[in-house]
């Protein structure tokens, strides 16, 4: 029996930014899981979903990077993984494609071609596979009124200063019939795009990856409102010393993710927590603090009040690791993403909120117990409509 790796790949990985910390993790669980599956298995969520996406091990990578380190080169530079964990799979690492990002001079539209003449090199090497985009560039200043971009024509008649370098990679991938994962901060589902993305067919999954803090912010905040405790104030505090968060300590480019951080709190609970002070009680802070690097560490202080009004207190330290919570949360929407596509979504869907910070699309579900059970009902639903697509070619 062929063992996975000696088969032809079954989904393809297109990572904007693949020599980032989350990039290179993501690039060493594909390595990893064509020898030993179950150092990766147990930590995707998609795992057991989705068998007419083939193999869940079958997968290929290749992407985009400004580095001119190699894979492996930038696998050692971020340290996220011991050398020992990922020195057995460096053959496999090095026949990663990564091509250079556009120059920031060309036009949007020359971008987009560039993109496009890569994107098909990848899915010559890899004809059986389904290419999905996913987004890891850095976050970044988000586009003035962006709402005024209502055409794609509009966005490529645009000189590069000034316009996200995302949106160059969502075009390209859209406009190729590719879906999308947008898992940064930055807002990439302009009106322009989510037109095109309804035109071609193709599935928008985004934004923000919800990784470590904020997600057991949402576990926790359901949990108290459905208890009917009042949260009174939240103090945040995010450390981390790798690339993301020297990025971050740039204003303007932690606005995005700080924003989505922040509304998630008040939109969960049905009130603005601080209310009765006048102003927001909820606080979220992020340092770089280099001696952490990519093992991230956060604190919350939570002030919550009971019957009378007696106050109470929760105290939460998660030591994470930023890419190794992120890296398998990529893998998953990429498999959604695929998923949806060969179902016949198309355009954003708020269902996947449960991944995101700032899920994209209309209603998109709040609580954690909603978006548990938005979860299953698209996933019913792929199933259902999969089925009647293999009855009707029967």
């Amino acid at each position: 029996m062929d063992k996975p790796s000696d088969r032809s790949p079954q989904l393809l990985l297109l990572v904007a930014g693949a020599k980032g910390a989350i990039g290179t993790t993501l690039a060493a669980a594909v390595a990893a899981m064509q020898e030993n599956p179950q150092l990766v298995l147990p930590g995707l969520t998609t795992a057991g979903k989705f068998p007419f996406l083939g193999d869940c091990t079958s997968v290929a990578m290749a992407g985009w990077d400004l580095s001119a380190d190699d894979i492996t080169g930038a696998i050692a530079r971020h340290g996220v993984l011991p050398e020992g964990m990922w020195r057995p799979y460096e053959s496999r690492l090095g026949h990663l494609s990564v091509f250079n990002t556009p120059d920031a001079s060309l036009s949007i539209a020359d971008q987009v071609k560039q993109l496009q003449a890569d994107i098909r090199q990848c899915r010559e090497r890899c004809p059986d596979a389904r290419p999905v985009m996913i987004n890891l560039l850095p976050a970044t200043c988000d586009i003035a009124d962006p709402a005024r971009f209502t055409a794609v024509d509009q966005l490529l008649s645009q000189p590069a200063a000034g316009i996200l370098p995302d949106l160059a990679y969502m075009i390209a991938a859209i406009d190729a019939g590719i879906p999308v994962v947008n898992f940064t901060p930055n807002t990439v589902e302009l009106p322009a795009i989510c037109s095109l993305a309804e035109a071609k067919g193709v599935p928008i999954a985004g934004r923000d990856g919800k990784t470590g803090q904020t997600y057991f912010k949402v576990v926790l905040a359901s949990a108290l409102k459905a208890r009917g405790l009042y949260v009174d104030g939240w103090y945040s505090l995010n450390i981390l010393g790798n690339a993301d968060g020297l990025n971050l300590m740039d204003p303007d480019h932690a606005c995005g993710k700080l924003n989505n951080k922040t509304s998630l709190l008040d939109d969960i609970l049905g009130y603005s927590v601080g209310e009765r002070y006048g102003r927001s009680a909820h606080k979220v802070h992020i340092d770089y603090y280099p001696p952490r690097g990519d093992a991230k560490e956060a604190w919350d202080v939570i002030d919550i009040t009971g019957i009378f009004g007696m106050p109470m207190s929760l105290r939460l330290n998660l030591q994470g690791r930023d890419s190794i919570l992120a890296a398998p949360m990529a893998l998953d929407l990429a498999r959604w993403a695929a998923a949806l596509h060969a179902a016949g979504f198309a355009g954003p869907v708020p269902e996947l909120g449960f991944y995101f910070k700032k899920p994209v699309g209309e209603r998109a579900p709040l609580t954690f117990e909603d978006q548990l059970a938005a979860l299953a009902s698209l996933e019913s639903r792929i199933d259902s409509r999969i089925a009647e697509q293999s009855h009707g070619d029967g």
